[in-house]
């Protein structure tokens, strides 16, 4: 893994932010920028990555063949076809017992191997997602507009400060230009105070994204969420890119 190599965790307070979309997404135009890329999905039981990637029913391996010892974890990865620089090591289709110290030495088998590392954390705020969070380079805290799911966001994040992790950025998912500048929320300044964490993206709600993941297609290059997500992409390398949505 080179020094520039970075393990990101995707994290979100609630369910329903999108945050194995934005998962997808990071890893697909990562792998597209030609970092080696893989991400992890811990989202047991329910696990999405397959059908984003056009690879529903082709897994053949999972975390838990891993976890158990069966095989390692550089050989339980799956390839994406659509992004040759692009793996995913999908969660079990069932509940499995995992720990933070065992997603460590996962981590720590396969990083000389990639350029990312991005970690699909399960969603919630509970000690057992904040321990997996600690090893990660950089903490991405996914909210949309939504006032419940921003202060999630904040709840996490305040969290994750406690502990000492500065190491924090959020990305504002599901951003309809209808509902930013009403009485909801004012402006997207107003989501950033709330949770208290220093913006690094804005993903536009976009039907071609819904329906790409859907039918695990690779996103159209005229996707507005394409363009976002080519942008933090560049952001994570260091890459000065500005917003692609503003909302003032």
């Amino acid at each position: 893994m080179s020094e520039t190599s970075k393990i990101i965790a995707v994290t979100s307070g609630k369910g329903g932010t999108g945050k194995s979309t934005v998962c997808s997404g990071l890893g697909y135009t990562l792998a597209k920028q030609g970092h080696r890329t893989l991400i992890i999905e811990l989202d047991f039981g329910l696990r999405c990555l397959d059908i984003m990637f056009g690879l529903q029913d082709k897994i053949e391996h999972d975390l838990s063949d891993v976890l158990s010892g069966k095989m390692s974890a550089l050989d339980a990865c799956s390839k994406v076809p659509m992004a040759s620089n692009l793996e995913i090591l999908c969660a079990p289709k069932t509940l499995t017992p995992v720990t933070a110290e065992q997603i460590y030495d996962i981590c720590s088998s396969v990083k000389k191997y990639y350029d990312y590392i991005i970690i699909d954390t399960g969603a919630g705020i509970n000690s057992h997602v904040f321990d997996i969070v600690e090893q990660a380079n950089l903490i991405l805290v996914v909210s949309t507009p939504d006032q419940v799911c921003i202060r999630d966001a904040s709840l996490m994040s305040d969290e994750f400060y406690n502990r000492g992790n500065k190491r924090q950025r959020l990305i504002i998912n599901k951003v309809s230009k209808k509902v930013i500048g009403n009485s909801l929320v004012k402006n997207l300044d107003e989501i950033i105070d709330k949770v208290g964490v220093q913006l690094i993206g804005v993903i536009p709600e976009d039907f071609k994204l819904t329906v790409a993941t859907a039918k695990g297609d690779p996103i159209p290059t005229e996707s507005e969420a394409l363009l976002a997500f080519d942008a933090i992409s560049k952001r994570l390398g260091g890459d000065f890119v500005p917003l692609t949505m503003k909302g003032a």
